[in-house]
Formats: C-alpha cells, sequence, structure tokens
C-alpha cells in the first residue's frame, strides 16, 4: 500500500485534542485514545479530520504510562486499525501522524530505532502537538502512540498494546511507594528496593510499609529489577499479592498481603 494511502487513512482517524496535541479513533464506539499529559482534565474537546467537535469524556486513565482514553457519542467516524506491538522489530518503516505546531494531519516517516519494554524509538520527525496521535506500521496498523521527543531527534511512542491492557485490565494498581534499587549482598545479584517516600492514604500506608524499610520480593520470588514490583500489580483486579520485606537492623523477613483492586485497599496480613 503507498505511504500517501495509508497516510490519508490515518488522518481521517486522527482527531486534534483542543490546547493539547492529537489522539486516535480507537474503535466505532467512540473511544479516543491520547497521552494522558495531553488530556489534564476529565472532559476535553475533541475535532475531527471532517471538521466536527464534541465534547469527550474520559474513560479512564494510566498516568504512569502517559494514557488517557475518553468517550464521545458520535456517530460516522473513522477509526484506527490497532496493531500488535509485540511484533514490532527494529528497522521497519513507521509512519506518524498529528497536529505539531498547529500543522493538521501532518505526516512524516521514519523507522523503528529500538524497541524497549515500555516505549517504542523511532525516527519518524515529532514535535509539540504530535503527543497522543498514531504512530503506524506500513500496512496503516497503530502500532503505538506517540508520546516524546528525546535527545538526538528519536521520538518515543507507548506500544499499543498498552492501550489494549488498560481498556482489558483497567487502571493499574499502585502500591503508593517512591523507591531506590539497592545491592543486597550475598542475594545473588539480586537487590531490594529501599522506600524513600509512601504516599498518605495509599496501598503501602494502609499495609503499614514506612520508609527505610527495603522490599525484597513477592511471593518468595527475590526482586532483579524495579520492574518487577511493578509487575506483581500488573494482573486483574481480585489477585492476591505478598511483598516480602526488611526493617531496620532486623536481618528477617516480614509479608504483607494485599488485596489488588481499584477502589480500596484490603491488607490480608501484615507480619508483627
Amino acid at each position: 500500500m503507498r505511504i500517501g494511502k495509508v497516510g490519508e487513512r490515518l488522518r481521517r482517524s486522527t482527531v486534534v485534542i483542543k490546547d493539547g496535541g492529537s489522539g486516535i479513533v480507537w474503535d466505532a464506539s467512540g473511544l479516543i485514545v491520547t497521552n494522558a499529559h495531553v488530556a489534564h482534565s476529565g472532559v476535553v474537546t475533541v475535532e475531527f479530520w471532517d471538521g466536527r467537535t464534541t465534547q469527550a469524556r474520559l474513560d479512564r486513565r494510566d498516568v504512569r504510562r502517559d494514557l488517557a482514553i475518553f468517550r464521545v457519542e458520535c456517530r460516522d467516524i473513522a477509526p484506527a486499525t490497532p496493531g500488535d506491538s509485540s511484533r514490532v522489530r527494529a528497522g521497519e518503516l513507521v509512519i506518524a501522524v498529528g497536529n505539531p505546531l498547529g500543522f493538521i494531519g501532518a505526516l512524516s516517516t521514519g523507522v523503528i530505532h529500538a524497541v524497549g519494554r515500555d516505549f517504542i524509538q523511532t525516527t519518524a520527525r515529532l514535535a509539540p502537538g504530535n503527543s497522543g496521535g498514531p504512530l503506524a506500521n506500513a500496512a496503516g496498523n497503530v502500532i503505538g502512540i506517540n508520546t516524546a521527543v528525546i535527545s538526538g531527534g528519536l521520538g518515543l511512542a507507548i506500544p499499543a498494546n498498552a492501550v489494549s491492557r488498560l481498556l482489558t485490565f483497567g487502571p493499574p494498581f499502585e502500591l503508593g511507594v517512591t523507591v531506590r534499587p539497592v545491592r543486597i549482598p550475598g542475594a545473588n545479584g539480586g537487590i531490594g528496593l529501599l522506600v524513600l517516600g509512601v504516599t498518605a492514604g495509599g496501598a503501602a500506608d494502609y499495609a503499614s510499609l514506612r520508609l527505610g524499610d527495603l522490599l525484597i520480593g513477592t511471593a518468595g520470588r527475590r526482586f532483579a529489577s524495579v520492574d518487577d514490583l511493578r509487575d506483581a500489580f500488573d494482573r486483574q483486579e481480585g489477585s492476591i499479592v505478598t511483598i516480602q520485606f526488611r526493617r531496620g537492623g532486623d536481618s528477617g523477613e516480614r509479608e504483607v498481603s494485599i488485596l489488588v483492586t481499584r477502589y480500596r485497599t484490603q491488607i490480608t496480613g501484615v507480619a508483627a
């Protein structure tokens, strides 16, 4: 398929988030995907490719992954075709569409520079206003949501599969801690996560975790990276996560079990 034809199809699925940036018509039911940093309020004004404007209301938000999903009551909209971002490889041709610097429906091309756990790096030229717009493969399938420009002119996009996960499982559970990884001597290269801050009223606060606690693992498995703590809570609502930790000069381990839920935190057990 020719780039021009693919680009035109993507433009019809790309919207302007007024006073923000860009967004993507995700499906025909009226879901609009954009970045969390593009849409700060619960209601935004959306302009479609044909000039129609309407209000969109927040459906769900994942600030950690910089995603926001809005819903519009509008017919005859042109949805994008989501792709499988897990199949993206370096060197593939990509197309970015958005509304940078006031230019509506601007298109740029590039290649995938690198694929990471949380971001896709691309050489497609991005600018302020591209945020929230689609990054698509040569077939026009959306594989990412453009979110930032980094040093060297590379663009970053959130993998499209993160949108599918947000729609399926809802916003991620937040433990409510600020941590710093530290090496644990004799732990076979494992790390501990030193608690530097505890959010008042958050799950960690209710679980009686404190500043200076050293989180060392979940479900009996030692942490190898900060991502392991995040992954422990990236699961369906209703799951129970058990965290092992050490406190002060005590070499013994304690446990807290937390029921993952979007609306409240239930502590099922705290070791003395």
